[in-house]
């Protein structure tokens, strides 16, 4: 645990100001639920919550299957991160902060599709390796919970954004979301 050197009072509603600074760096949103936990040594920890983070298991189960089924790269995401990856190697996506541009895309809740000659979209900041190919936004009762994405490498980017790959990732997104609310 990293000391911030900042302090906060509770006040008589038992709430506190978590700093703005410490809420961009964690990247916390208004609205954005937190678990807290305690420890015997009296720490209380806020951690963001995900929704996603909870169904690791079925969404790795489901990238592989998209993997197999098309031979592309198949990534599910929650808010923040990569929380599933199959066809490349985890260690390259797996749990990496997902970049700016594709978090514009979670909030603008549209599915975004690579088009020949535009810039392309790392999946995140921290490794540069793999472009954004297909994006869906995975909703759940008007929430974004995170994407479904197929990524690729710089030189064979496009491969994974026709329009069969852009209904399969529509109908996995909704699947999910669905799955999610019920």
């Amino acid at each position: 645990m990293k000391a911030t050197g900042i302090v906060r009072r509770i006040d008589d509603l038992g709430r506190v100001v978590i700093p703005k600074e410490i809420r961009r760096t964690m990247r916390i949103r208004e609205g954005d639920p937190l678990e807290i936990y305690t420890d015997k040594d009296g720490e209380v920890i806020f951690k963001k919550y995900s929704l996603m983070g909870g169904l690791s298991d079925f969404a790795s189960q489901m990238c592989e299957t998209l993997n197999k089924t098309t031979g592309h790269v198949a990534v599910i995401t929650d808010r923040d991160a990569c929380i599933a990856v199959a066809g490349a190697p985890r260690r390259d996506l797996m749990d990496k902060r997902l970049g700016e541009r594709l978090e514009a895309v979670l909030e603008g809740r549209k599915i975004y599709q690579y088009q020949t000659g535009e810039t392309p979209m790392p999946v995140s900041d921290e490794s540069g390796k793999f472009f954004v190919a297909c994006a869906a936004p995975i909703l759940a009762e008007g929430d974004v919970l995170g994407c479904v994405l197929f990524v690729d490498e710089e030189g064979d980017l496009g491969s994974s954004s026709g329009e069969t790959e852009y209904k399969l990732l529509q109908s996995m997104s909704g699947f999910l979301g669905r799955h999610m609310e019920g």
